[in-house]
């Protein structure tokens, strides 16, 4: 079901069905404890490529299938604020510092880098939310993100909405300079998101989210497109118990890779997920 909003804007609503009983584990790797707060996956010249958020340094670190940190790609003259995501085109790698998990933050943004690491020019694409009045802490906030993806001319973000267990989607476009990001809608997805891959080619959209932080869930929308019409959710529920899944990256329509934050000082991990 669709309902007009008076901004003219779109919220989504949708019978939800959870499947709890068709989706498998098909790998269980230990990742290194240095990307112990893993948080983004993107895949690029036979690499799975993730980072660590809040606080860490501004590395991106090279993974081979199997988990093991081949090479690292670290960036000079800029922070890691908190990085929780990143997604890429067919020249640019983008970096989500967009964390923001008590609604404080003011200095948010997109980093953008080439693919080619020996261009070493580095570009931010710096954002508000214009629907933000209030930077005051806020335990359920509405403005923190960890979810990314690109799409034609344009990044998307899916807003990690603790308040009302929605996300707002907002649009930026991939030209560096200081932007209100423009919101084009909402999806009712019921949880809270944490994670966001696209597939251009399928139009196939992935999502992570969780409801209580126990259980963790991939939200499937095929046919997805920027003007957010004809939207159909699946949900699944994704059997690895309680933990921290913040990142996802599709290797076909059933088939993705999944990085989880370490548990109980244990290791991180890497899954592969059939559903």
């Amino acid at each position: 079901k669709r309902f007009k909003m008076n901004n003219n804007l779109y919220l989504f609503t949708f019978f939800i069905t959870t499947f709890s009983f068709s989706q498998v584990i098909l790998e269980e790797i230990d990742l290194p404890k240095e990307i112990n707060e893993t948080s983004g996956l993107e895949y690029h010249d036979n690499f799975l490529i993730t980072l660590n958020d809040s606080g860490n340094d501004p590395i991106l670190y090279y993974l081979n299938d199997s988990g093991k940190i081949i090479k690292n790609r670290q960036f000079f003259g800029i922070d890691n604020n908190d990085w929780e995501d990143l997604t890429s085109d067919d020249k640019h790698i983008y970096i989500a510092d967009i964390g923001n998990n008590f609604d404080i933050r003011k200095n948010l943004s997109i980093i953008k880098v080439n693919k080619n690491e020996e261009i070493k020019n580095i570009e931010h694409i710096s954002f508000n939310y214009p629907e933000q009045k209030s930077f005051s802490f806020k335990k359920l906030s509405m403005f923190d993100a960890e979810a990314l993806i690109s799409i034609k001319d344009y990044l998307l973000i899916f807003t990690k909405n603790r308040a009302k267990k929605i996300t707002d989607i907002y649009r930026l476009p991939k030209i560096p300079g200081n932007y209100n990001a423009k919101k084009i809608g909402s999806l009712d997805v019921k949880s809270i998101i944490t994670a966001a891959d696209y597939n251009e080619n399928s139009r196939l959209l992935v999502l992570t989210s969780t409801i209580n932080f126990d259980l963790y869930y991939i939200i499937i929308i095929e046919n997805f497109t920027i003007d957010l019409s004809n939207i159909k959710i699946k949900m699944y529920e994704i059997p690895v118990g309680k933990t921290q899944i913040e990142s996802i990256k599709i290797i076909d329509s059933s088939t993705f890779w999944l990085t989880s934050e370490h548990e109980k000082n244990g290791n991180p991990k890497l899954y592969k997920l059939k559903i």
